[in-house]
């Protein structure tokens, strides 16, 4: 859970115990970044603040699934040493890295390789780009729907529906106990999923107009296909700024006709990427989100007897 000054993690240990652990934002480099919180800025903040915050989360979960002290029924596992923790910490973040390549590849680079030869049939820059565009719409609900039949993955998806119904329940005012949060829905507005759906939708009216050879088409079908490539990823953070601002006004209007209709789309998206959640997650949830409350509340505190 992230509040606008800190972040929780809540991870059950392998002795049923949820551990929580309650960290300022502004101890990252990206939080202490003001000019990155402007609008139209705050897009390409928020990619890098759920990289930065993810690997912190997976390095916590694997620190505490390995803890002898967290162990189920008093087994006995050998201490972790520190340079076996250098090598978790090495191979947390080695994994993020390989999957950001790995998605900008997929859901980049290949639609545009897939869909450059359509030059040699006369096709126009426009048509190209459109093909490419429903290319990367494709793999992606292919992506999420493929991985989302994953016995792993499908318990991650519990843990994020369970996350929305904390927050849904927070935002109506109602106690954040199992019953109350279990009622509520697991779709919400501000949701990263949908806030791709939005990239997404906004590259595909942005990419699709956008001069396909800025440079001529001198380089050939592969090389044609990588430089529209690079363009695409200098774009990239401007259509994520825009697709930010949306969702968050969408937050503040969560409850007009207009806004549900125009993000209809991306909550639907949220059937993909999220499950119904049983009471175990829906407990880390609550856990998660009343650590990010309370350090607020005694932020706040302290601010006030300063």
């Amino acid at each position: 859970m992230r509040s606008p000054n800190f972040f929780a993690v809540a991870c059950r240990a392998p002795n049923g115990e949820i551990v929580v652990e309650t960290e300022s934002v502004e101890k990252t480099w990206i939080g202490r970044q003001k000019w990155l919180k402007l609008p139209l800025l705050r897009g390409s903040l928020a990619l890098l603040d759920t990289i930065a915050l993810g690997i912190k989360a997976m390095r916590f979960a694997t620190n505490v699934q390995v803890d002898p002290t967290k162990q189920p029924g008093g087994t006995v596992v050998k201490e972790v040493t520190k340079k076996e923790k250098r090598i978790q910490d090495a191979a947390v973040g080695g994994t993020m890295v390989v999957s950001l390549g790995f998605g900008i590849f997929i859901f980049q680079l290949l639609p545009n390789l897939i869909a450059q030869p359509l030059e040699q049939l006369n096709v126009g820059s426009t048509g190209i780009n459109l093909v490419t565009e429903v290319i990367k719409v494709v793999f992606f609900l292919g992506y999420i729907w493929g991985i989302g039949h994953l016995p792993d993955i499908k318990e991650v998806f519990k843990y994020h529906g369970a996350e929305h119904k904390a927050i849904n329940a927070l935002e109506a005012n109602e106690p954040q106990t199992i019953e109350s949060v279990g009622n509520q829905t697991r779709l919400h507005p501000r949701c990263g999923t949908s806030f791709a759906i939005v990239v997404l939708m906004v590259s595909f009216i942005i990419f699709t107009f956008v001069p396909r050879y800025p440079l001529g088409q001198v380089f050939g079908v592969f090389g044609n296909a990588f430089i529209r490539f690079l363009l695409e990823l200098c774009i990239l953070p401007l259509i994520s700024g825009i697709a930010y601002e949306i969702i968050r006004a969408a937050g503040k209007f969560r409850h007009t006709t207009f806004v549900n209709t125009l993000l209809y789309p991306g909550l639907m998206s949220q059937y993909l990427t999220t499950r119904e959640p049983e009471e175990k997650h829906l407990e880390v949830a609550i856990r998660s989100l009343d650590a990010v409350l309370v350090a607020e509340a005694e932020a706040e505190a302290a601010r006030n007897a300063a």
